[in-house]
């Protein structure tokens, strides 16, 4: 069951020795992922070789600062992997600076927020209702609580963001920071457009670009980095990196940021996930990864095209990226309803406030559904047919849910995201 690993890397043999229980989880976990279908918008599948930088010992070197400037000594080699990270980051999105030390996210989005802004300032973002994120000024998030958020939201008639609303609302607020970008938009955003209001205001320009950074690295949508000042994301979505964040930026705002994720923000970085980040970069740098990110795409909407055939009203009526935010409301089926049923037939999804949801966010309308997981196994536009007609078979008919959980095993035997 097990094979054997360099002494410097991953050693299973090892954690079973000291640690069967968690051996044993690590088992468990990778035979979950093996026997079902994983359509998380925001998971992914890294490679055996992120895996295994990120399991090194580079995971035992402090090195708070930057390359070449650290406050401990014996970090030659350290340097020189944050050194190719940043160089694969700048190349591959055209970037004047990159930071690969955040955590995450959202440690991403909080050095943005503290290069730029002091407490009490004016933000305009994105709703989250709307399909923003909860760093964009939600109440319970420190970007509520510090900062002053307004939001703007989609239009009910398209359902797409509404940027006649989001010029106005700058125009009266006057925002130091506008923020676009969001964790259920499924269409592209016109960059151009926020580009311009936030001229016309005098704001810095951020993209949350978590979500769909990884088909911007594949060339597989438009890029916002011409157009933002700071663009922040997560490694670990479409990228299928490293679970962690990172940032590019113009290099004008290079040393305000970099000073925000460290001191201000972080003490000393991961450094086994920033080798891990350059792994992941460099592997994004492929054709074999373009081809990755155009098939993530025709995946999307082949699924979203057969779901709505079957009655889940997609909203903005498609998809231009990885991911379908579905109304369910047709069906008579709450999202949590739909996530609780196709989860007991092996389908991992999860429910999803829709634009003017009826419903609170713990029960919701809606379901997403994302492709990058799948279809880093390998599964193409017929196989999305067939997830489409076990998703609605799951979730429409809870007694369907033996028999789809065993038409799932083996849609998957096939295409393992771990093989054995």
């Amino acid at each position: 069951m097990t094979t054997p690993s360099p002494a410097w890397g991953p050693d299973f043999a090892a954690l079973e020795a000291v640690d069967p229980q968690i051996a044993q989880l690590l088992l468990d976990e990778r035979d979950r992922l093996n026997s079902g279908l994983q359509l998380i918008a925001s998971e992914n599948f890294t490679s055996p070789a992120v895996l295994a930088a990120l399991g090194s010992t580079l995971s035992n070197k402090y090195a708070e600062g930057y390359p070449g400037r650290r406050y401990y000594g014996g970090c030659e080699v350290v340097d020189e992997a944050e050194r190719l990270g940043i160089e694969r980051a700048k190349e591959l999105f055209g970037a004047e600076h990159a930071n690969l030390q955040p955590h995450s996210g959202a440690s991403a989005n909080i050095a943005a927020y503290g290069a730029f802004l002091q407490p009490g300032d004016t933000v305009l973002a994105m709703s989250l209702p709307h399909g923003g994120h909860l760093t964009h000024g939600t109440k319970v998030s420190f970007s509520g609580k510090w900062f002053n958020a307004v939001h703007y939201g989609v239009s009910q008639d398209t359902e797409d963001i509404d940027y006649d609303q989001m010029r106005a609302l700058a125009r009266e607020h006057r925002p130091k920071m506008i923020i676009c970008g969001g964790s259920a938009i499924p269409r592209l955003i016109d960059f151009a457009a926020f580009r311009e209001v936030a001229d016309e205001v005098g704001a810095i320009l951020m993209v949350d670009a978590a979500h769909f950074i990884g088909l911007v690295a594949g060339k597989a949508i438009p890029s916002p980095v011409p157009y933002a000042d700071v663009v922040t994301f997560t490694t670990h979505k479409v990228l299928r990196g490293p679970r962690g964040g990172m940032l590019v930026c113009k290099e004008e705002h290079a040393a305000a940021l970099d000073k925000a994720v460290f001191p201000m923000m972080q003490g000393g970085p991961l450094m086994h996930a920033v080798a891990a980040k350059a792994v992941a970069l460099r592997e994004a740098a492929t054709p074999e990864y373009h081809d990755y990110a155009r098939q993530v795409i025709a995946n999307a909407q082949t699924l979203t095209a057969a779901l709505a055939a079957e009655g889940m009203r997609p909203i903005t009526g498609g998809t231009d990226t990885h991911l379908a935010l579905l109304d369910l409301q047709g069906l008579g089926v709450t999202g949590a309803e739909a996530e609780a049923r196709a989860g007991a037939a092996r389908i991992v999804l999860n429910k999803n406030a829709i634009p003017y949801d009826p419903q609170p966010p713990s029960v919701a309308s809606g379901i997403r559904v994302g492709t990058p997981a799948t279809t880093t196994q390998g599964m193409d536009e017929a196989d999305m047919k067939a997830i489409a007609s076990l998703i609605v078979r799951a979730v429409t008919d809870e007694s369907q849910a033996p028999a789809v959980a065993a038409e799932v095993a083996d849609l998957v035997a096939g295409k393992p995201a771990y093989p054995v």
